[in-house]
């Protein structure tokens, strides 16, 4: 890893701290006493600054220290945690997040920024003089007394840390400059001495320029506890040797850490009392403690801790259990990886074109009729089949995330409304394509800003209809047929379907008079400029980002619609694919051209019954009692050719509604690679997209949704398309 990829991974995981500084904080709204998120907040920040100090961002560590002073008074119950304080540090959140993305784009920050860092420190800063509101923590238990005699000499008089650091051989090529850390150590306090240990350098001729041979052992003069100290080491951790001892800690401990140099070629007996750390008797005290052990039997050294009565018994079975925790947690986050999006993306471009030429493969294989050829292509086809499942599951990524950044939305925008209204999220763990959900966020925020706005009534007129005065938004995900479902809905005032008609008579979208059903009546707001607002405000109320709302979801493949009642609330549905990529099909022929449905909206195939088509004369059969709509879609693409004498028909599903499809030929499953149309057909009706099949021909992918939505509407009209591919 060189230092480019180092800043990068340093971006990412800040925005991702960031994210859980902001949530953290939204908690401790409700929660104000809850301690797991204040040290969340305060580890989130830390790190943030620690890793910032590491690359030299010192405007980034310099705001980031004062906002950490004040949670850490936070964290020790100096200051108590109330709206006001998580008011400010969310601004502080949000600037932070400002400075890392100024580096994101390789700038410094300006005037106008440098006065917005001074104005919040200034803010911060009264939260740390003598005006800040002060509560007495409570008293730790005292520590027992030790027996010195006993103990091997008791503390040693230093006033000083004491530092040994030995790195990683692979921290230069893991990107990290060692004298990084200490730089970053003198933003913590002062380095009262420094030796540097070099024992482990070897001959000239065999040095490995990329290879660290530098220990060092600092006298650290600080203010800071341990954890802040410690954590400065937190990305060099791994595979190095850190020691850390707080002033007036136990001769023991020093032993313990001159019996680490097991060579006995380091003098660090010495080293230590050059660093200030130990004076020369407590060295000779320490050394006589050693050489008495030696006599002895060697016992672990929580062991002798206890033993000694240095430590009670408990706090040792505490720090082991907090240790293994700890050990757990890391071989969890071990197993994990980040890779970027754009890795992924050409992973499923491969399985794509794999797929495509498997297809091919088997083809051949059966055109061919050999055996033994057909049976390994039928191999080979169940192996590509679970590599696209394992590729496609490696971008599913659970819509929560989204959903919980709304919960900063919701608590913005109610209070500039002056609405006291909740954010209620459920189906978080719902899995979607990782491309779905970065592009359905701005969708989703204009939508929760109207119910907001438009949807919840003010406290007052909630009371007076007998609704509870704080207002609730909803948002809620799950899976159908093949789809994910994403609604947002209010318990607000609902949508008044006569303001909407006389608007729309107004503005020339509907005839005077004309019979409309419900769900067209509100269908009409996301038409271009509509809006029955009676007033414009900051949020909304222009007539514009509903029908942009509706282009975007359109573009995702996707669905909008919306349910309302008066007086009780208004509920918007979007649906939206699973995946973008790949999908299971199922390839039908119309005379020499071949269509392919999503396998998931297929719910049966029937053959068309003639005769009682023809004595009816329309399009519609009964379907074991239910009045089936069906669409030929010979006539609908105007493919040339007479109809077969035998004819099937694809019942498909979308939304709770059915409708048939009549073609020729049922050609089976197929695992459909989509490739978007061009501009020239991106406005073609029943069209989604298009796919490659083994010949090397292509095949359009039908648009259920919207066949759907013309089978149950009008009688269909032919649909003049691009020139109909030939099936193979």
């Amino acid at each position: 890893m060189n230092m480019d990829d180092a800043l990068q991974t340093f971006l990412v995981e800040s925005r991702d701290l960031l994210q859980q500084m902001e949530e953290a904080l939204l908690t401790l709204e409700h929660s104000p006493q809850d301690t797991e998120m204040i040290n969340a907040l305060f580890r989130a920040a830390h790190t943030i600054k620690g890793s910032a100090g590491l690359f030299g961002l010192d405007f980034i560590v310099s705001f980031t220290h004062v906002a950490e002073s004040v949670l850490d008074r936070v964290r020790d119950q100096s200051i108590p945690f109330d709206d006001k304080l998580g008011a400010l540090l969310l601004e502080v959140g949000d600037h932070i997040g400002t400075l890392v993305e100024l580096v994101a784009t390789g700038s410094g920050p300006d005037e106008t920024v440098q006065a917005i860092s001074e104005a919040l420190q200034i803010r911060l800063k009264a939260y740390l003089g003598d005006t800040a509101p002060h509560v007495t923590p409570s008293p730790l238990p005292a520590e027992p007394k030790v027996d010195v005699e006993r103990s091997g000499g008791g503390e040693v008089s230093s006033d000083q840390w004491h530092i040994s650091l030995r790195f990683n051989a692979d921290v230069l090529r893991n990107g990290m400059d060692p004298l990084a850390f200490l730089r970053y150590l003198g933003s913590l306090g002062r380095v009262a001495a420094l030796e540097t240990i070099h024992t482990s350098i070897p001959e000239l001729d065999q040095m490995d320029a990329e290879t660290c041979y530098l220990g060092f052992e600092i006298g650290f003069v600080s203010d800071a506890d341990k954890a802040t100290i410690d954590g400065a080491f937190d990305f060099v951790r791994e595979g190095s040797h850190i020691r850390i001892l707080p002033p007036h800690s136990r001769i023991e401990e020093y032993l313990v850490l001159i019996a680490d140099d097991a060579s006995g070629e380091l003098p660090l007996g010495e080293i230590l009392v050059r660093c200030g750390s130990l004076t020369r008797a407590e060295l000779v005290t320490a050394l006589a403690l050693q050489a008495n052990r030696e006599t002895t039997p060697r016992e672990p050294i929580g062991q002798v801790l206890v033993e000694e009565s240095l430590v009670h018994a408990p706090v040792v079975e505490a720090a082991l259990d907090k240790q293994k925790q700890t050990k757990d947690a890391r071989s969890n986050d071990a197993g994990l990886i980040r890779v970027e999006a754009a890795k992924l993306d050409q992973l499923i471009n491969l399985v794509g074109e794999l797929i495509i030429a498997g297809a091919g493969t088997s083809l051949v294989a059966q055109r061919k009729g050999i055996p033994e050829l057909v049976e390994a292509t039928g191999t080979l086809s169940r192996l590509v089949e679970q590599v696209r499942d394992s590729a496609l599951n490696l971008r599913m990524v659970q819509i929560g995330a989204t959903f919980n950044r709304f919960r900063r939305v919701v608590r913005d925008v109610s209070k500039e409304l002056g609405k006291d209204i909740e954010l209620a999220i459920h189906g978080g763990e719902t899995e979607l394509d990782k491309t779905v959900v970065e592009k359905i966020g701005d969708p989703l925020t204009h939508i929760v800003r109207n119910s907001m706005d438009h949807g919840i009534e003010s406290a007052e007129l909630r009371l007076s209809r007998g609704k509870p005065a704080q207002g609730t938004v909803k948002l809620n995900a799950f899976h159908e047929s093949g789809s994910i479902v994403i609604e947002v809905s209010d318990d607000g005032g609902g949508l008044s379907k006569q303001r909407i008609l006389k608007k729309a008579i107004e503005r020339g979208l509907i005839a005077e008079g004309q019979a409309l059903a419900d769900k067209e009546i509100f269908n009409l707001v996301f038409e271009p400029g509509f809006s029955t607002a009676e007033q414009v405000s900051n949020l909304s109320g222009r007539g514009v980002g509903m029908d942009v709302v509706r282009r975007n979801i359109q573009a995702l493949r996707g669905t909008v619609d919306l349910e309302s009642v008066e007086g009780q609330g208004t509920t918007v549905r979007i649906r939206l694919p699973l995946t973008l990529a790949i999908i299971d099909g199922f390839l039908v022929g119309v005379g020499s051209s071949a269509y392919v449905v999503p396998l998931d909206m297929v719910e049966e195939c029937i053959e068309l019954p003639r005769e009682e088509v023809s004595a009816s004369g329309s399009n519609y059969l009964n379907l074991r009692g239910e009045v089936l709509p069906f669409v030929r879609l010979r006539e609908l693409f105007e493919v040339e050719g007479e109809p077969l004498k035998r004819e099937n028909v694809v019942v498909v599903k979308y939304a709770g509604e059915r409708a048939g499809l009549v073609v020729d030929q049922l050609m089976g499953e197929f695992q459909t690679v989509i490739k978007p149309l061009g501009k020239v057909f991106s406005q073609i009706r029943s069209i989604g997209g298009s796919t490659i099949l083994g010949s090397g021909e292509v095949a359009l992918i039908l648009d259920v949704p919207g066949l759907v939505k013309q089978v149950k509407g009008t009688k269909s009209q032919p649909i003049p398309v691009l020139a109909a591919p030939t099936a193979a």
